[in-house]
């Protein structure tokens, strides 16, 4: 374990100073192997924290800490979940919940941490640190503690699960979690006499005339230059990412994009959209330029999140009816699903068997379907407990924003094979990605020259995480 904190030192130094080009090496197999071999130790190590009074193991008068990364109103729904369980909880336990700005603030603090003395007992991390985290060697993998503790994971959305999931089980509890979705302003589309919503890119063009001429849009579509939105376009084509399974029989070693030709499908039907007139350049996802041209009534759609369905209709007001769809596919015909985003719960290893219990507690609470409901209702991210479905405050949530039904029947209809990849570099992927697709549609690079940029930067930084990592 002290050899795998000092490695994910190592790394994290490396990854900081890691330049956004490269040779485009394709990685080293004995780096792959001892990186996978991590699952299996980090499961040995915990294991002798958990023994058969598991789940009898006196916690009361047990401190633990939990650290978030929800601010805002989401912050205000997660410190009510907190404050009821430490009211509530009949266990003793109380849980100090620290909020630690942004997720990538949260993986750096822990950086810093001891062993064994981790500065916190839970963390809130986001889906693209999953490999990271598995690699790092300083978690109990959930497997373990949903083994001790006889969980019935079939409680838990399977399709949200199945992101988490790797060949030694679920590795930490999925918590916060959203998918992408297509927004449509219904009056527009009544407007310009558009009865189908479009399914794909290729049909959003097909109307952008219409909507641009009758529907009184300035802009079509307002897609943000986002890394997220590529995945996905991925996800739409049922196309991997990365080799090994999409980096979950080991981790990747280079990205396949190029060789299924799924990437060089998502950018020309990108840059045809652009070049057409019906996706401007309205920036990177950080900008919220997307948002606020959808919501002022400027774009007749946009790319966003389920999680911003209540911001989005808060935000339209009586201006004009939004509606919901599925995240479009890049062609017509396309078969495929959708990945989540949001974020999981992770148990750290602070060598404490009594601490281990007691956070097991708090999360069985989190994901209890009253909690979840709850926090469906405050939030907008999915409830991935499928029990939430029966509570009436669900129910009323639903009711009132019929809208995300369109997120839960997406969430339904996609097979847990579309679920994205595990991915070490995964922010470094998005930065390159968006660089690359901003180069391309100011018309400074074609779509072949993006795609051979992103393969080689991407894969360099692959090559120098496994090189350090091993």
């Amino acid at each position: 374990m002290q050899n795998k904190k000092i490695l994910a030192g190592l790394l994290a130094a490396a990854m900081a100073a890691m330049p956004l080009a490269g040779c485009g090496s394709t990685g080293s197999s004995a780096a792959t192997d001892t990186s996978a071999a991590s699952e299996t130790s980090a499961a040995s190590e915990a294991s002798g924290l958990i023994g058969d009074d598991f789940t009898t193991l006196d916690t009361n008068g047990t401190n633990i800490t939990f650290w978030h990364s929800m601010g805002g109103v989401n912050g205000e729904a997660m410190t009510y979940l907190v404050d009821k369980f430490n009211a509530e909880n009949e266990y003793g336990i109380t849980v100090e919940a620290v909020y630690q700005g942004s997720y990538d603030d949260a993986i750096n603090k822990l950086k810093s941490a001891q062993i064994g003395n981790m500065g916190a007992d839970l963390v809130q991390i986001y889906d693209i640190g999953t490999r990271f985290m598995i690699d790092s060697g300083w978690v109990v993998p959930m497997q373990d503690l949903i083994d001790a503790a006889g969980y019935d994971l079939s409680q838990i959305e399977p399709n949200i699960a199945a992101y988490y999931t790797t060949d030694s089980g679920l590795y930490s509890m999925p918590f916060n979690s959203s998918t992408p979705l297509l927004y449509y302003n219904k009056d527009m589309f009544e407007a310009a006499g558009i009865t189908e919503i479009p399914t794909s890119l290729d049909e959003i063009a097909e109307v952008g005339d219409a909507l641009l001429s009758d529907g009184g849009a300035q802009e079509v579509l307002a897609m943000s230059v986002y890394g997220w939105w590529f995945e996905q376009f991925l996800s739409k084509q049922g196309a991997a990412m990365v080799d090994n399974d999409n980096g979950r029989t080991a981790p990747a070693t280079k990205v396949v994009f190029d060789e299924n030709g799924a990437a060089l499908n998502i950018l020309e039907a990108w840059m045809d959209l652009n070049e057409g007139g019906w996706a401007p350049n309205v920036g990177r996802s950080g900008s919220d330029t997307a948002t606020t041209d959808f919501t002022s009534g400027k774009a007749a759609m946009m790319l966003g999140s389920t999680a911003s369905l209540k911001q989005v209709l808060q935000d339209t007001g009586d201006s004009f009816e939004v509606g919901t769809a599925y995240y479009p596919a890049v062609h017509t015909g396309d078969e495929g699903g959708v990945s989540i985003g949001g974020g999981s719960l992770w148990a750290l290893n602070n060598n404490d068997p009594v601490r281990l219990a007691a956070t097991w507690r708090f999360i069985e609470f989190m994901i209890s379907p009253e909690s979840q409901a709850y926090w469906n209702a405050q939030t907008g991210y999915f409830p991935v407990t499928t029990a939430a479905a029966e509570e009436e405050v669900y129910k009323q949530n639903m009711e009132q924003y019929p809208q995300f039904q369109t997120a839960i029947d997406q969430l339904h209809d996609t097979a847990p094979e579309y679920t994205g990849a595990l991915l070490s570099v995964f922010p470094e992927s998005r930065q390159i990605v968006e660089t690359e697709i901003e180069e391309m549609i100011t018309g400074s690079q074609t779509p072949e020259d993006a795609l051979a940029a992103i393969v080689e930067q991407v894969n360099e930084s692959i090559e120098t995480y496994n090189l350090i990592n091993g």
